[in-house]
C-alpha cells in the first residue's frame, strides 16, 4: 500500500474512526452472532448467516483501516511550496471552455470532498494540475472529454 498523506485533523478522525469499530462496533456483532446463535438451528438460521457476514464486512473494514493508518503522513501546511500545485494548495482555475473560475484545495483521497471545494490528488483533475504554476495551461482528460485550465492562482 503506498503512502497516504493526511492533515492531522484527519488522522486523529480515522484513529477514533477505527477505536470505534474496536470497541463499540466488534462487540455489538459478536452479540448479534450470540443471538443469532441462540435461535435454533444454524444451518437454516438465515439472521446468524447475516450477523457472520456482518462480522466479516467489519474486520476487513477494520483491516483497511489499520493498513492505512500505517502508511498514513501527516502533511503540515506550513511547509507546503505555492510556487506550484501539490497536496494542500488551494488552487484557482479557470476553464478555457467556459470562461468560469473556481477554487479547489488538493487534498488525500481520504479528505476530498466536493461540496467543500476538496478534490483529490488521485482524480484526473488533481493529477492534471499537480506540478503546474500560475500561468501554466493544463489540458486534462476527464470521463466527460478534455478539459482545458488556466492555473490563476496557487495558496495555502
Amino acid at each position: 500500500m503506498s503512502i497516504m498523506y493526511v492533515t492531522k485533523e484527519t488522522l486523529e478522525q480515522m484513529r477514533a474512526e477505527l477505536q470505534h469499530m474496536k470497541g463499540v462496533e466488534r462487540h455489538a456483532a459478536s452479540k448479534a452472532i450470540a443471538e443469532a446463535r441462540e435461535k435454533g438451528d444454524l444451518k437454516e438460521n438465515a439472521e446468524y448467516d447475516a450477523a457472520k457476514e456482518a462480522q466479516g464486512l467489519l474486520e476487513a473494514k477494520i483491516s483497511r483501516m489499520d493498513a492505512e493508518l500505517a502508511t498514513a503522513r501527516i502533511l503540515d501546511a506550513s511547509t507546503i511550496d505555492t510556487s506550484k500545485v501539490s497536496i494542500l494548495t488551494k488552487v484557482t482555475i479557470t476553464n478555457k471552455g467556459t470562461q468560469k473560475s473556481v477554487t479547489y484545495q488538493i487534498v488525500s483521497e481520504k479528505e476530498a470532498d466536493l461540496k467543500q471545494q476538496k478534490i483529490s490528488v488521485t482524480s484526473p483533475i488533481g493529477k492534471g494540475l499537480l506540478g503546474k504554476k500560475v500561468g501554466d495551461v493544463a489540458e486534462i482528460q476527464t470521463p466527460n472529454g478534455k478539459i482545458v485550465f488556466q492555473i490563476d492562482n496557487i495558496a495555502i
